[in-house]
Formats: C-alpha cells, structure tokens, sequence
C-alpha cells in the first residue's frame, strides 16, 4: 500500500428510519485521517431534508426527538460546512486525489444516505470526494472472526468491539462520533 495517498475518511450517520428513498440524515461524524494521522474531526447535527419520513424507533434508536433534530441546522447549511472541510483535504478537481469511506457497515447503509445527502443539496459530484469503492470495517471483521463467528451472539458493532477486547459504552451507543471510535478500533485491531 502506497502510504503516502493514504486518506480515510471514517464516518458515521444517523437517520430518521432504514430507507434512504424515504428517510433523512441528521447526524454525521466523521474522522479524517492521513496516512494514519488524525487531521480533524466531524460531528455535524443535521435538520433532515423537509421530505423525510421521520420514524419515531429510528429516533429512539438515537435517543433524540423530533423537537431535536428539528431544530438542527438546515442541511444546505451542513452541506456546506462539510464540503469545505473535506475541500481542506481533497482536491475535488484532481482525478487522484480523493478520500476513503470507512465505516461500519456502510455498504448495506450509510453510503446510500451519504449519496443520497450530496444530491438532495443539489450536487451531482460525490464521486469528485470519494473512491467508489468504500472499506467496510464489518467485512474486515467478519474475515478476522470468520474461525469464531458461530460463537458470537450477532455481528452488530458492539458485539465485534468486545470480540477485539475493547470497551464498549452501551450509554453511547448509536451518537455516530462513538459509533467512529468504536470503528476505528476495530479497524486498527484487524489491520495489526
């Protein structure tokens, strides 16, 4: 691996349900990093797009309200902060310059509220940020317990936490910023 275009992008979001063709972000954190070096951090609250569906076990899950995330920043607002801040790092104008999505099971989830972020705020450039294809720390992790899997209760990113030994705080489970830590932890658990 060429560490010295090594640019990860490790992020989380939490959403208004499961559907990304009906619900909405309004939470996104993220951790910057270059070749293994923490450049910033990201915790973005988010008022959904006003089409959103917003269901109440997606808000439970999260532990917010509707009066909450309501009164989050409107999204072209966030949208705008984001971009500049991954515009400090990526130059969305150069072919080879772009940022890795890192999360855990983003395949099956974030990346689609993540796409879908960029054109409900009108831009039709995500690919110009990011590599298309993402690492997702769950297929990492389930490769590195592929011996052990059957004894594991399910494959959720707590359950993999405590499988590399690390400690999980149930109380901050699912704010997208722990979410990260605890993704980064397994990353580099399984990358030793």
């Amino acid at each position: 691996m060429n560490k010295n275009s090594e640019k990860l992008f490790f992020y989380d979001l939490e959403t208004t349900g499961l559907n990304p063709a009906r619900h909405g972000v309004h939470q996104i954190s993220g951790i910057i990093t270059i070749n293994g070096e923490v450049k910033e951090k990201i915790d973005l609250k988010v008022r959904p797009n006003p089409k959103a569906a917003i269901e109440q076990p997606a808000l439970d899950v999260g532990n917010v309200t509707r009066e909450q995330i309501l009164a989050y920043p409107k999204m072209d607002v966030v949208f705008s902060e984001l971009t500049a801040i991954l515009s400090k790092y990526v130059d969305k104008f150069n072919k080879q310059d772009k940022l890795h999505l890192v999360g855990y099971n983003i395949m099956g989830f974030d990346n689609d509220f993540f796409r879908g972020f960029w054109i409900q705020n009108g831009d039709k450039y995500f690919g110009s940020m990011f590599w298309s294809d993402s690492i997702d720390v769950m297929a990492l992790a389930s490769n590195e317990f592929r011996d052990s899997r059957s004894e594991m209760a399910n494959f959720k990113l707590a359950t993999v936490a405590e499988k590399c030994g690390i400690h999980v705080d149930e109380t901050k489970l699912h704010d997208a910023s722990y979410d990260i830590y605890l993704t980064m932890e397994i990353f580099k658990f399984v990358n030793i």
